[in-house]
């Protein structure tokens, strides 16, 4: 079984499989078969990958865990200091790894389908074959999003992108299987989670979303960071958010 969280940590530290056996000093087919085959590395050597990757040797193979007394493993698998450094491979791959559930909350979420052409289509095979989504988005015409766009110093640029973005998700609007909602809330963190992982985009008041950090969460049991944000979605999605065409009785 290929070893899905090794292959999108890889990519997320733009390792090749060759540079990372290089770094760790291992022949380059053993990482393809840790990656492939889903291979377990011997625990020493597993802890110096995890290492270099920083992120939890635990997070990468499980079956390394070790009991803990009195504490958990990190939730935090990586921290990026602006949204520009994350890779187009780490967003391709939590979409396409997303097994029940997606939730996208931003205001514009323009820079996926920009960056990341394929993504719609992704998500709406994804939808096709049973994985929950649901879609979040600025509504344009609000007071809440020319607020942003004067915090952000982009001024009108801010609904601008949203009308833009609405028009890369539109063909999702229409999906049954889809939920699409707009919201006028003053958005702290944008929210993108599939399944157990989260990627959290900050906000940071003059600062422009793609220079603000991105926090990688993955969801552990007993801890409360990654459902902290799954509550922020939830209250949002439950109070604050109405369908794309009632537009007009929110303005």
């Amino acid at each position: 079984m290929r070893n899905d969280r090794l292959r999108s940590t890889l990519r997320a530290n733009a390792y090749t499989d060759e540079v990372f056996a290089d770094e760790l000093d291992v022949d380059r087919k053993t990482v393809q078969r840790w990656v492939a085959q889903g291979r377990t590395p011997h625990r020493n050597t597993a802890q110096r990958a995890a290492n270099i990757l920083n992120v939890p040797v635990d997070w990468i193979w499980p079956e390394l865990a070790q009991p803990q007394s009195g504490t958990n493993p990190s939730e935090v698998v990586a921290l990026y200091p602006h949204r520009s450094e994350t890779s187009k491979h780490l967003w391709l791959d939590l979409l396409v790894g997303a097994q029940q559930q997606i939730d996208l909350f931003a205001n514009a979420s323009l820079f996926l389908p920009e960056e990341n052409p394929e993504a719609i289509d992704i998500i709406k095979h994804k939808s096709a074959n049973g994985v929950m989504i649901r879609i979040l988005m600025g509504d344009p015409d609000s007071p809440a999003m020319e607020l942003r766009g004067r915090e952000e110093r982009l001024f009108s640029a801010i609904p601008a992108r949203i009308r833009m973005a609405l028009a890369y998700y539109r063909p999702l609007s229409d999906v049954p299987s889809i939920e699409f909602r707009l919201h006028q809330t003053a958005l702290y963190n944008s929210i993108f989670r599939f399944d157990n992982q989260m990627l959290v985009n900050q906000h940071i008041y003059g600062t422009y979303g793609y220079l603000a950090p991105i926090l990688h969460l993955r969801r552990i049991e007993g801890c409360s960071f990654f459902d902290t944000y799954v509550r922020s979605f939830e209250l949002v999605w439950q109070e604050e958010s109405y369908p794309v065409n009632d537009r007009d009785g929110h303005s």
